[in-house]
């Protein structure tokens, strides 16, 4: 995946937006809430960062090109980033990074999650 499509595909998830900082890091978030980086990388090859369950990070945190990402894994928390081959499919990241949008959405208020549509189909309909 190169940062291009990776924008593409972040885009493309409800409610999401992209800032670029943190020295150019391409940073997508739900409303204000981060689900994923493009960037941070020390190599010339792109990088990937997105928030993962605690048995996700247990699996993925050893697998050859991942490692627990800059920063955020350092505080406690559990990201992943993807920096280097053989690192994840293209399709596994698209899932890993779709799964932190809907982690990080379902965080958000509840008010605030039906005020942006998020969410809706598991709540209960009205009488």
């Amino acid at each position: 995946m190169n940062f291009e499509t990776f924008n593409e595909f972040c885009a493309g998830l409800p409610v999401s937006n992209h800032v670029i900082q943190w020295g150019g890091a391409h940073v997508w978030k739900v409303d204000t809430k981060l689900f994923a980086i493009g960037g941070w990388q020390e190599s010339d090859e792109p990088a990937f960062t997105f928030k993962v369950t605690d048995i996700a990070y247990e699996v993925l945190k050893d697998m050859p090109g991942l490692r627990p990402a800059p920063y955020l894994a350092s505080r406690g928390m559990k990201w992943i980033q993807h920096y280097a081959l053989p690192g994840l499919s293209d399709e596994e990241l698209r899932r890993h990074i779709q799964y932190s949008h809907e982690m990080v959405s379902k965080k958000l208020a509840k008010k605030r999650q039906k005020e942006l549509g998020l969410n809706q189909e598991d709540a209960p309909s009205s009488p």
